[in-house]
């Protein structure tokens, strides 16, 4: 459960946005998005080293963005 503390005087659509922000930082949304379908951990294991290869040749510079 979110609680959301608003101050006195501030407007509806403040304390909305402050909803969501905390809303999208517990991660609920993509972690119902995950789960729509099953990737085996094989392939979750691969995209990981992947993604890691790319950070690495990011740093060295041998990619530019």
């Amino acid at each position: 459960m979110l609680i959301i503390q608003v101050k006195e005087g501030d407007t509806v659509e403040k304390a909305l946005k402050k909803y969501k922000k905390k809303f999208e930082k517990t991660g609920v949304v993509k972690q119902l998005r995950e789960r729509q379908k099953f990737t085996k951990p094989s392939i979750r294991r691969r995209e990981t080293v992947i993604k890691a290869v790319y950070k690495q040749k990011l740093q060295i510079g041998a990619i530019e963005k």
